[in-house]
């Protein structure tokens, strides 16, 4: 099904990981690889429900939420550590990157992720997407994590197009939160490819 993109747009911010690449799969199990490791149960809903976070901020959720004393640097590191491992195998989201290829070099486009830079890089080298996108950031950039606007915000003003021109794909609760927080459209990915809300 073609992701539609409105008349007006100017530029487009599409999330990494769930949106442009099906990585989800390989994330959950670094999730709860990196807790079986502990000794800690993690329900895989808690993990849906945090999509797009930083790793370290989920940590911390799921510490409060469940009243444990994780060391959230060093889980996050060892869960990235994980998941680097297999990005390798990461498969594209058609639909998403459908619009990737029909707009490269017709719009800019960005890359705003909760991901660390070296596992986001590394799932668009997987996607052959390397050089399609003029700015990536990161959880590794000095930004606030989604729900904060402010990642979208700051793609927006590296592309030099006005938050209200921009539309946003992501596949998280978190994410379009914040892009509807920037004034941006937001573009929920999960009907177009068979997920629900």
């Amino acid at each position: 099904m073609l992701i539609p993109v409105p008349p007006g747009i100017r530029g487009l911010i599409f999330d990494c990981d769930g949106t442009l690449a099906d990585t989800m799969p390989i994330h959950i199990a670094a999730w709860c690889d990196s807790f079986a490791a502990r000794g800690v149960t993690c329900p895989e809903d808690f993990i849906q429900s945090v999509t797009g976070m930083p790793a370290e901020k989920i940590v911390a959720v799921f510490n409060q939420r469940y009243h444990h004393h994780i060391d959230a640097l060093a889980f996050a590191a060892e869960k990235n550590r994980r998941a680097r491992e297999r990005l390798s195998e990461a498969a594209p989201i058609d639909p998403v990157v459908d619009i990737v290829r029909r707009y490269r070099g017709i719009l800019p486009m960005a890359v705003a992720s909760g991901g660390t830079r070296d596992n986001v890089l590394l799932t668009l080298r997987a996607l052959g997407l390397a050089d399609c996108f003029e700015t990536i950031i990161t959880a590794d950039d000095p930004v606030k994590p989604k729900p904060d606007p402010d990642i979208f915000l700051e793609a927006a003003r590296r592309m030099r197009v006005a938050p209200s021109h921009c539309q946003v794909f992501e596949d998280g609760d978190a994410g379009l939160e914040a892009a509807r927080k920037a004034g941006m459209v937001a573009t929920d990915i999960r009907p177009f490819v068979g997920r629900g809300n």
